[in-house]
């Protein structure tokens, strides 16, 4: 800024510059912030002026009345920052754009989307006994996934609702996930009794209240029961166990090497009595893509999966359980985040080495069903779970 421009600041602060001058400097004003500035830091040392000061310096024409510089400039302030807010916007909005945009791409390629729900999901079922989610997934801000549920339980043959379940990624890296339980026998807990040898068993834990409160529940109930064995069964061994009973078997906990050894293990690994059948498992019949947006569709299709017998097939259920858990051990940073407790290679390896071996199991029916196990003696201990009122249908003995 020249010292001759300087001047003609000065002057027009103080009302002295001839007009022709003025109207130069009033549309350079609106075009430069930079001379706004200063001539703001020499308004703001002017004195007051006396009425008659006013009056020689001003005179009497409408464009000298006082206080029209300070508009001017009050107005090239606003301009400013509505400017630099717009770009501010303008900003956001295309990095918004470009996050969708990515990913978009990101998430759409690969099955993705697919893949981390089967591991989310696989995690939860063999880490929460009987419990079930079906994952919905969306895409959110800022390169993040969206994994939410419902969870539910079955009971008799009724599958509830307990709760809720989500989950964030961050380009396939679990950020933050949760458990909402909604029912209140959750805060209870479940357990299962690991097999003691017999100079043990008068430590173990008593459940006598348990099979008291089983006994006092109405006839016409079903129940959710926990049962732990006094001795390790192969799958086949199980099953067979629970064929001719009217009981449903839902879920089973398997010897994963030391840390399964303790009196009572609250963080089981196991897998549900209906295998956990993955994408390249299924059959497909048919199959259908939709588009959706520039990058991303939704795939549909229709597959049946592998039968199973009943109360047999245990090379397979066991094969299923396994790949399962190398499934997650693939993910494992997802894994860990669902089950933090548990030793994914350890497990891994002493099952492969040792075989599946089972110490617990979840089973449901009705009440008076459920107290014949008091009398089998490879049931050690129960633990009772959810109840609801009459929902079965008899199984075939």
């Amino acid at each position: 800024m020249s010292e001759e421009f300087k001047e003609k600041l000065r002057r027009y602060g103080e009302g002295t510059l001839a007009d022709e001058d003025r109207d130069v400097v009033e549309r350079e004003l609106e075009k430069m912030e930079a001379y706004q500035a200063y001539l703001d830091e020499l308004m703001g040392e002017e004195k007051p002026a006396s009425s008659e000061d006013k009056s020689i310096k001003y005179g009497k024409s409408k464009r000298d009345r006082p206080g029209k510089e300070k508009k001017i400039i009050r107005r090239g302030k606003w301009r400013a920052r509505i400017s630099n807010t717009l770009t501010v916007i303008s900003a956001f909005l295309i990095f918004m754009i470009i996050c969708s945009i990515i990913s978009a791409i990101f998430y759409g390629t690969g099955e993705r989307v697919e893949k981390y729900r089967d591991v989310v999901s696989s995690a939860i079922a063999v880490s929460q006994p009987n419990t079930i989610v079906h994952l919905s997934s969306g895409t959110g801000p800022f390169f993040s996934m969206n994994l939410t549920s419902k969870i539910e339980k079955q009971v008799g043959d009724e599958q509830i609702t307990v709760g809720d379940y989500s989950m964030k990624l961050l380009f396939g890296w679990a950020r933050l996930y949760n458990y909402s339980w909604t029912n209140e026998s959750r805060s209870v807990g479940y357990y299962f009794v690991y097999p003691q040898g017999k100079k043990d068993a008068a430590n173990s834990m008593d459940d006598s209240s348990e099979w008291e409160r089983l006994e006092k529940l109405p006839e016409g109930t079903v129940a959710e029961a926990y049962l732990s064995f006094d001795q390790l069964f192969t799958t086949d061994e199980l099953l067979k166990k629970f064929e001719p009973k009217n009981l449903q078997p839902l879920w089973f906990a398997a010897d994963t090497g030391p840390r399964t050894r303790q009196p009572v293990v609250n963080d089981p690994l196991g897998f549900p009595y209906m295998p956990i059948w993955h994408a390249d498992d299924m059959k497909v019949t048919q199959e259908s893509r939709e588009k959706r947006g520039w990058f991303g569709g939704v795939t549909s299709r229709s597959s049946i999966s592998p039968s199973v017998e009943s109360y047999g097939d245990g090379e397979l259920r066991n094969a299923n359980f396994l790949k399962t858990l190398h499934l997650m051990q693939e993910y494992k940073s997802i894994s860990k985040r669902v089950i933090p407790f548990i030793d994914l290679d350890d497990s891994i390896s002493y099952i492969e080495k040792n075989g599946v071996k089972l110490y617990g199991a979840v089973v449901t029916g009705p009440v008076k069903e459920l107290l014949k196990l008091k009398e089998e003696t490879w049931v050690s201990r129960m633990h009772v779970g959810e109840v609801r009122l009459w929902n079965w249908q008899d199984r075939e003995n």
